[in-house]
């Protein structure tokens, strides 16, 4: 985590000092089908690599960021899946605009907690520790886009959430029915959005189209 951090902050002087700022955040790791290791210990490390870690860059870049930059969190289409596998609690609380980054941040290490139990499941949960990630990178990156039309509301900034699609790489194997570059299309978009554009912002993007959540 240090080591992380030590990084991160000297890639946001870099960012600083040198280019105009068009922070791409992507921190995935997912643990394969046959994986032995216990639900509780994929989740937690699951979480800390994808929630913790994208939650953890934006607090380092965010506060740099130069007028009209554009910020891409990386997340999946299988956000949205794993959405509709939650309760119908979870459901609404997830698609709460009001739904704080702290309250975010509580639901994510009550995942863990509840996944560590053995009983994610029976509090509603889905059982995926990736999906669960993903629709923490997914609401983090409303509730961050809110915040940053709040308080630079005259910067220009726009923040949202992709999907690149099943991409061949070495997390979704060589049957992924995407090359890179075509994985690349999404987060290019909007990274390259136009100077004045006012959306998207603070939404999910998949093939450069808004999806519903």
């Amino acid at each position: 985590m240090i080591i992380i951090l030590f990084y991160c902050i000297h890639f946001c002087i870099f960012l600083n000092l040198y280019i105009f700022c068009f922070p791409l955040c992507s921190f995935s790791i997912i643990f394969l089908w046959n994986s032995t290791e216990p639900f509780g210990e994929q989740a937690e490390v699951t979480m800390r690599t994808n929630f913790w870690g994208t939650l953890w860059a934006c607090h380092a870049l965010l506060p740099i960021l130069r007028p009209n930059a554009r910020v891409v969190n990386v997340s999946s289409f299988v956000s949205k899946k794993s959405l509709d596998k939650c309760s119908p609690e979870l459901q609404a609380t997830f698609r709460n605009k009001d739904l704080s980054e702290e309250e975010l941040c509580l639901l994510m290490g009550e995942f863990v907690q509840a996944a560590q139990a053995g009983d994610h499941t029976a509090q509603g949960w889905p059982n995926t520790a990736y999906g669960t990630t993903k629709i923490g990178v997914t609401v983090l990156s409303r509730i961050q886009a809110q915040v940053l039309t709040e308080t630079r509301p005259g910067d220009g900034i726009l923040l949202n959430a992709c999907c690149p699609g099943w991409v061949r790489t070495d997390m979704a194997g060589p049957n992924a029915t995407k090359g890179p570059e075509e994985g690349a299309e999404t987060p290019v978009y909007l990274a390259m959005l136009p100077e004045g554009a006012k959306e998207p912002h603070g939404q999910l993007v998949w093939d450069k189209t808004v999806q519903e959540w």
